[in-house]
Parts: structure tokens; C-alpha cells; sequence
């Protein structure tokens, strides 16, 4: 694991006094403060809806605003990168003065409008919340409609709607990650973090949201149930004044991307009661069900694991106008299952579809296909993972920790236990009852 540390020699110089803003500044669990610790996002916060199904969460809930079209009332924190300690973003509207951004760290601005100076360049005004004085920043060349369409923007300001979006959306929701780059904080008051590696597919519950940086603003610092480990991804949303063009999305920054460093994968998802919508559409179970399935010229009930995947061949209407049967191809062997469902949600419904189903593909494509069909059998074998254990068998009964990261699943039988045995990279070696 490599170590990063991202703030320059004047880090200290930076360090204002608690601002209004404070409570957007947060850590993993691993670092401790020096100093009474501000306000945690994760005590008090509001809960809301669910999330969407995985692949229209961003674009349903995170919409992009041009400068066009701010608003007076949006809201953005000054985060300064190191460029920006060397070059002043804002003047101060009363002297027309430069202001450090060192100063201005961690203060929150307030869109007001934009104008034209009396030397004739346009200015981006802002009010700051934790001062209540005016500031601006001007514009460094040409008109105001040729540079508000641009992706440039007003450099160190990360735009707060977004994290107060997903603080809404996805505090205490599952996750499930998709790449295997993530971080944890090294110093409390500073930007010190070291890369750590995360196997893809890990199952995460989301922690606290928090301010990012002004190009990736939504840090979502997540914890391993298992373990209580966290570690968290800096990610856009909506893209909104974060300076970046869509092609500049690639390579190591196409992590970055929400849906690139996270699915979501637990919690009733907002669904659609125009079942059209869903033929042909790939999508997985999020938990243990029964299904009917044809085998053998007969219909028989199976029960299916979660995260199996299937493509929606069909939906039938019953005759109640309310329920329907959704003909499913599981996509890996091509079997045939059927599974009743109702697509409105009362808050009691057990076969709501989006209770027992999430858009997307399932975890088992990572696996083998012996794995896979193992994990039908509800049997484990050495070199699966942790997670292709848990699909098979469940949640372990007990848990007991071993050196170097090694650790043992136990699981209670009628008359013996199952042990499972994991090596310090999450894979069986060996299985053994007594």
C-alpha cells in the first residue's frame, strides 16, 4: 500500500478556527483528533427515501447546473488544492483585495449573482456563510456567457447540494463496491490518506457523507460490517462546478465516477409501476426467495441465493390488476424461473419488486462456474471467497479472528460444525466438520 500525503508545508498555516461548515469535514474511524471533534455527520442526520434502482440513482437524483443556471442560495465550500494555495481564487468586495484560500479554507459561500466590475471584468459574487462578508471572484477573460457554459467554473468551490443529497439518499444504505481503490485518513486535522485495496464486491454499509474536493466533492466513508473497518471514495454526482470535462472520466479517474466505485444494492428501491419498462432488463436478487422453476418436465418451488442474476423475459398480469409474474432466464445456466411480484409499494408487501430485486447485474458473474454452481448447492470448497461462502451458506454463526488477518466462519449443524478456514486474502483453505 502506497502512502499519500496530499497537503503541502502549509498545511498548519490553513487550519482556521471551527467554522459553520465543520460538520462537512469528516474521517474514518482510524484517526483520532487532537482537538474537540467537530459535529459527526452520522448522529441527528435526516433519513429519507431510498435510493433508485443502481444505474438511475445519479441521474435521478443529482442534477448538473451550469453556472447559467445557479441560483441565488447554492451553496459551496472553499476547498483549495495545492495550486490554489499559490494562486487567490476571491477578492473581498468591500477592499477589492485578494484573499488567500488558505484563509477561506473550509468556508462555506453562498451564490448571489454575478455583475460587471467597474473595471469591466464579470464577477461570480458570493456571500460567506460563516463571516457574512462579500466576496468575488472574477472571471479571468472574456464575457460571462462565454465562460458560464464551460466546464472551468470557480476553482476550489465543491458544491454542497451534492453532499447534502447523498447524505439523504445514502447514509446507513448497503453498498456493494465495484473497483478496488479506496482510501483511509491518516491525519485527523490534515488531508493525509493512504490507498488501501478493497476486492471488488465487498458488501459496505455507508457511514458518514462529507466534503471531498473541489473535483470529486462527495466523500462517502463506508465500514465493513464485518470487520468495522472504513475506508472511503471521494466521488462526482452531479458534476457541478467540479472543473472536469466527461472525458476527462478515464483512466485512474473513471473511479471517481459514483457508480464506478459503488453500487447500491440494499433498501426498497423507488420502482416504476409501468412494467413495460422492465422486459428485457437485466437485474438480481437481494435476497434469499423462492422462485418456481421448470426442471425435469416439472414445475417445481427452488430456493434461489441473493445476487443471482436474471434477464425479465416476460410479465404476466393477474387478474387482481396488482400482482404480476415475472418469467426470468437466470443468465448463467439459461434456466427458467417465475417469481410473483407487485410493483406498488404499500410499506407491507413482501413481494415488492423492489424489495426483491435491484436493476443490474448480480455478484455471482465474478465467480466461476463451478463456484457458482456450488453456491446453488449451498456448499463451500477451498479457494472461495468470503462473500462466495456467505452466498452459499449464509451468515456464519460465529466468527473467531486468527493472526496476519486470517480468520474462521463456524456454522452450527443439527449434530456437528462446519468450520471454514480463510487465509489473510478472504479465500478458503479448508472446510472440516466436527
Amino acid at each position: 500500500m502506497k502512502r499519500i500525503i496530499m497537503t503541502a508545508a502549509v498545511t498548519c498555516v490553513m487550519l482556521t478556527a471551527m467554522a459553520q461548515g465543520q460538520d462537512y469535514i469528516v474521517k474514518t474511524n482510524n484517526v483520532k483528533p487532537s482537538a474537540p471533534q467537530a459535529t459527526s455527520v452520522t448522529d441527528g442526520d435526516i433519513t429519507a427515501e431510498n435510493p433508485n434502482e443502481p444505474q438511475n440513482f445519479v441521474t435521478k437524483n443529482f442534477k448538473y447546473h451550469s453556472m447559467c443556471d445557479w441560483q441565488e442560495g447554492m451553496r459551496f465550500m472553499v476547498i483549495p488544492e495545492k495550486y490554489d494555495l499559490i494562486v487567490n481564487t476571491f477578492h473581498d468586495a468591500a477592499t477589492g483585495n485578494e484573499v488567500g484560500n488558505g484563509k477561506l479554507r473550509h468556508k462555506i459561500m453562498v451564490y448571489k449573482n454575478h455583475t460587471t466590475g467597474s473595471n469591466g471584468r464579470e464577477r461570480i459574487n458570493f456571500v460567506c456563510e460563516d463571516d457574512n462578508r462579500l466576496y468575488y471572484f472574477e472571471l479571468p477573460l472574456g464575457s460571462y456567457e462565454d465562460y458560464c457554459y464551460s466546464k472551468h467554473g470557480v476553482p476550489t468551490l465543491a458544491y454542497l447540494d451534492d453532499v447534502d443529497r447523498a447524505r439523504e439518499l445514502l447514509l446507513e444504505q448497503t453498498l456493494i463496491t465495484r473497483q478496488p481503490v479506496f482510501y483511509i485518513d491518516t491525519q485527523y486535522e490534515g488531508d493525509g490518506v493512504e490507498e488501501i485495496i478493497i476486492p471488488e464486491n465487498t458488501e459496505v454499509v455507508v457511514k458518514a457523507v462529507g466534503v471531498g474536493t473541489r473535483k470529486f466533492p462527495v466523500k462517502i466513508i463506508v465500514e465493513e460490517p464485518k470487520t468495522g473497518r472504513q475506508f472511503f471514495q471521494n466521488v462526482v454526482m452531479s458534476q457541478t462546478n467540479n472543473g472536469m470535462r466527461d472525458d476527462e472520466f478515464v483512466m485512474d479517474n473513471k473511479k471517481f465516477l459514483f457508480l464506478n466505485s459503488f453500487d447500491v444494492l440494499t433498501g426498497t428501491d423507488i420502482v416504476s409501476t409501468d412494467t413495460k419498462e422492465y422486459i428485457g432488463k437485466t437485474i438480481f436478487t437481494k435476497q434469499p426467495m423462492e422462485m418456481t422453476s421448470k426442471g425435469d418436465g416439472r414445475m417445481r418451488q427452488v430456493r434461489v441465493p441473493r445476487l443471482m442474476e436474471f434477464v425479465i423475459d416476460a410479465i404476466i398480469p393477474h387478474t387482481d390488476n396488482r400482482h404480476f409474474t415475472l418469467n426470468l432466464t437466470e443468465s448463467e445456466s439459461r434456466r427458467i424461473y417465475s417469481k410473483d411480484v407487485t410493483f406498488v409499494n404499500d410499506g407491507n408487501s413482501a413481494d415488492y419488486f423492489g424489495t426483491l430485486f435491484g436493476l443490474g447485474e448480480g455478484k455471482l458473474r465474478n465467480s466461476s462456474p463451478e463456484t457458482r454452481a456450488m453456491i446453488r448447492q449451498g456448499r463451500a470448497a477451498i479457494g472461495m471467497t468470503d462473500e462466495e461462502v456467505e452466498l452459499a451458506l449464509g451468515e456464519p454463526d460465529n466468527i473467531i479472528l486468527g493472526n496476519n488477518g486470517t480468520f474462521q466462519w463456524q456454522y452450527k449443524r443439527t449434530k456437528k460444525l462446519l468450520i471454514i478456514q480463510f487465509n489473510n486474502l478472504r479465500k478458503v483453505i479448508s472446510v472440516n466438520t466436527k
